[in-house]
């Protein structure tokens, strides 16, 4: 198989040329699944349905089947998408199951925890190789982003990544879509996030039409960073706790005090009306 008509990077690639961002939302369970779709068609917009490793591991192949089916056969484009997988044992089982037909529309094979970049790109290439052969995009990430987030390892001593080595870095890899190290992080920021914009910018001017950038490390960064970051060439942000922890509070207490159903039916609808103001925020409400 070749990656032509492979959903992600069309998504990517509209957005890149018209200039809005797409919401790449984590989703841990069916009910948050629903919202995102929920979400993207009221808003007519295209939007990408992230898992976590851990949670692949926990549903298997029938979980994933459950997200493709309700991504795919949504009234807008929604991708499906394997975040941050470090693990061989993730990547083995992602993996395997695109060779089954079950397979994600895209993954991030992360070796960012790598020495050099060197052997980043020894780590990833070969995962890349069968993943492509499986239609599978892959993300990848130059440098190195510090924290940790759901069933990630934690990851100290961040390096930002250094345009010049872009090139080779993804030559190197075969991969399509970058994820750089501009100063974001993972997790709680203890001071203000500081942004390096013109690395995005360097490495805009370099890829456009070709390399898709993503921004991970979004927590708790104001409105108009997240502006700033798609105008400068930002077409895939990870999105994770903003819409989250809204949505594990409302079940939490929905539970306790309302029945089953309706419990949630309100929180699925918390997690939709997040993501919902994500679509506005990174103009691409109307777009599909």
């Amino acid at each position: 198989m070749s990656l032509e008509g492979n959903l992600t990077l069309q998504i990517l690639a509209k957005a890149e040329q018209e200039g809005y961002g797409i919401l790449a939302q984590t989703c841990y369970d069916t009910n948050m699944a629903i919202g995102l779709v929920r979400a993207a068609e009221r808003a007519r917009s295209p939007a990408i349905l992230q898992l976590f490793p851990v949670t692949l591991a926990y549903g298997g192949g029938p979980f994933l089947k459950f997200c493709l089916g309700v991504a795919h056969q949504a009234s807008v484009p929604i991708a499906v998408h394997l975040d941050h997988a470090t693990d061989p044992e993730h990547l083995e089982l992602a993996l395997s199951l695109a060779e089954q037909g079950i397979a994600f529309d895209s993954i991030m094979v992360d070796a960012s925890h790598a020495e050099t970049d060197e052997e980043n790109i020894a780590i990833a290439k070969p995962y890349v190789e069968r993943a492509r052969k499986a239609g599978v995009a892959v993300e990848v990430e130059l440098g190195r982003l510090e924290g940790g987030e759901a069933g990630l390892r934690m990851i100290s001593d961040a390096k930002l990544t250094n345009p010049a080595k872009a090139k080779a870095f993804m030559e190197g890899t075969g991969a399509i879509i970058l994820a750089p190290s501009i100063g974001n992080l993972h997790g709680s920021y203890i001071n203000p996030p500081n942004f390096r914009q013109q690395i995005l910018k360097d490495l805009h001017a370099q890829f456009k039409g070709k390399t898709p950038l993503c921004l991970h490390g979004t927590d708790e960064i104001p409105d108009s960073l997240f502006v700033e970051c798609i105008k400068n060439g930002v077409s895939k942000i990870n999105v994770n706790s903003w819409c989250r922890d809204p949505y594990a509070k409302a079940l939490g207490e929905g539970l306790l005090s309302k029945p089953f159903p309706q419990a949630v039916e309100d929180a699925t609808e918390v997690f939709a009306k997040n993501c919902d103001r994500f679509f506005t925020l990174f103009g691409s409400a109307g777009k599909a």
